[in-house]
């Protein structure tokens, strides 16, 4: 499974449409802000759902912002370990920083053009799903 942590329709649906064209079967839960990003990931910690494989994660997000998801996802044992990658328009120094401070796998900033998009979309879920090897999980 693929959490996707998106707050924009146009780029939710472009990126589950980018990731399924690269024939990425793997289910795909859609979490719209923060708060819900961090009730799933308590679920995880509870025990009552599994863990994603990946974590595609903005930083612009309502409720609670993207570093804040990231800290709670690095927070617990059970979280801590999985691939997290920052796909967000935000080139500003310090959220890239921040990010990697955070433990973050990868930080991509989303390409503007729809195709730029869509093929950097497809190459995440290649390399995340297909040749990473993830540590067993918790």
């Amino acid at each position: 499974m693929i959490l996707l942590v998106e707050d924009d329709p146009d780029h939710e649906a472009l990126a589950i449409r980018a990731l399924r064209k690269a024939n990425v079967a793997n289910d795909i839960h859609v979490a719209r802000d923060g708060a819900e990003a961090i009730a799933f990931m308590q679920e995880i910690v509870d025990g009552k759902r599994n863990a994603p494989q990946l974590v595609l994660l903005d930083l612009k997000l309502p409720k609670v912002e993207g570093l804040e998801v990231l800290r709670n996802i690095r927070a617990s044992d059970k979280t801590a370990l999985m691939p997290v990658v920052v796909l967000t328009s935000s080139d500003e120094e310090r959220d890239i920083v921040s990010s990697y401070r955070l433990g973050v796998n990868s930080y991509i900033r989303k390409p503007v053009n729809f195709t730029d998009f869509a093929e950097a979309t497809r190459q995440l879920g290649m390399y995340w799903l297909l040749l990473n090897q993830c540590p067993p999980t918790i």
